[in-house]
């Protein structure tokens, strides 16, 4: 060692000798650790759901199925959407433990669908009120009844269809990014398939007429009950399907809707998928419903448009047409409050893996985490919270 390192190392020793004694007789030296002093900031975390905010929900199979509630609420869902159920009406007998299950659950239920669909075809009693059948006043007496009872328990949305044939004639799966299994639809497929006979053939005119008829008849019921009844656009959206037209496969037909009966349980389900399906600007549209508070839910997807209304592929949220944080952000603008459902997941490889009743329970959680990040950075930028 050379005669420089070692008065370096005794000048060393000597200092941190004076610190310590320095220490001991209670003075701090300059380079001590001061008290430590926290500065939060005056935001903590993320923007989360509220009263105030909208909300996230997913199609729940059994609302009695505490396993799959279990699922739903580990990612982040609390208000659920039900479709799988039985004819009208809905007693309270029916709707009553379902209810108070998901209160056990900390879980409400967000919508329930009313069974247009059935084995394939139309309900046939629903079949009575679109077609105007001899049945259309039971029917629709039936529907007033689930409206009533659901009023009683606070379940907000009541969602229905009203196509003469739903087009589904014209999908057909196709391979996406990865192999991921995407829904293409083409109206070539299907625009020169005959009327189906127990359908008929049906004109626009007449059912609009037969809507209008029923609008009349159930809204004021829905706005005494304090629910909202929400009419689901066509999807698939084209001209014509099986022979009959279609009605809401518009933005002039949506707006229609919601003028034939002005009131604020006449609702529509936004779903900016079909927007764009039907080669409009889902901002501009979103707008137009939200500005007026008649929207009843949020359909909340993607879609890759290269004919209006007669040819697209249904994607991933983050791979279309649509900017799905500006449509977000239109939602929390205009103070939007119900529900937004991050729906027609894509099919993927794990989910084959999973038992059949999780119903792509992973391709569901990426749209929902997709989802959730567009609704905090909406709040955030719009709301500052």
């Amino acid at each position: 060692m050379t005669h420089a390192k070692q008065l370096s190392r005794r000048a060393m020793l000597h200092t941190s000798a004076g610190a310590l004694l320095a220490g001991a007789a209670g003075v701090s030296p300059g380079w001590a650790q001061q008290a430590y002093t926290s500065h939060p900031a005056s935001r903590i975390g993320q923007p989360q759901e509220g009263p105030d905010t909208p909300k996230l929900t997913m199609y729940m199979e059994d609302l009695l199925d505490k396993a799959e509630a279990r699922r739903l609420k580990q990612i982040g869902i609390t208000w659920v959407d039900t479709q799988a159920l039985p004819a009208q009406p809905w007693g309270m007998d029916y709707l009553q433990p379902r209810v108070d299950a998901l209160k056990d659950q900390g879980m409400r239920i967000a919508i329930m669908m009313v069974r247009w669909s059935f084995n394939g075809g139309m309900d046939p009693n629903m079949s009575q009120i679109v077609y105007a059948g001899p049945d259309r006043e039971k029917e629709i007496s039936k529907i007033k009844e689930t409206i009533v009872n659901c009023g009683k328990l606070g379940i907000p949305v009541v969602e229905y269809n009203f196509y003469n044939h739903r087009a589904t004639d014209g999908y057909a799966n196709v391979e996406g990014r990865g192999g991921a299994t995407m829904t293409e639809f083409k109206y070539e497929r299907m625009k020169d398939l005959p009327p189906i006979a127990v359908e008929g053939v049906h004109t626009y005119d007449q059912t609009w007429s037969n809507l209008e008829y029923f609008l009349k008849e159930v809204v004021p019921v829905a706005e005494k009950a304090g629910v909202a009844l929400s009419l689901h656009p066509n999807d698939p959206p084209p001209p014509m399907s099986r022979g009959s037209a279609q009605i809401m496969n518009s933005f002039s037909d949506w707006k229609r809707l919601i003028e034939t009966v002005n009131s604020p349980s006449n609702c529509l389900t936004f779903d900016c998928g079909v927007t764009r399906e039907l080669g409009e600007d889902p901002v501009v549209v979103g707008n137009w419903f939200a500005s007026r508070n008649r929207i009843g839910q949020v359909h909340f997807r993607n879609v890759i448009m290269r004919k209006p209304r007669e040819d697209y592929t249904e994607v991933f949220p983050d791979e279309g047409d649509n900017d799905m944080f500006e449509v977000m952000k239109l939602l929390v603008q205009n103070n939007y409050k119900r529900t937004i459902m991050p729906e027609h997941p894509r099919g993927l490889d794990a989910d084959k893996a999973l038992p059949k009743d999780w119903g792509g329970y992973v391709g569901w959680t990426y749209d929902v985490a997709h989802c959730k990040a567009m609704l905090q950075i909406a709040l955030r930028q719009v709301r500052g919270v």
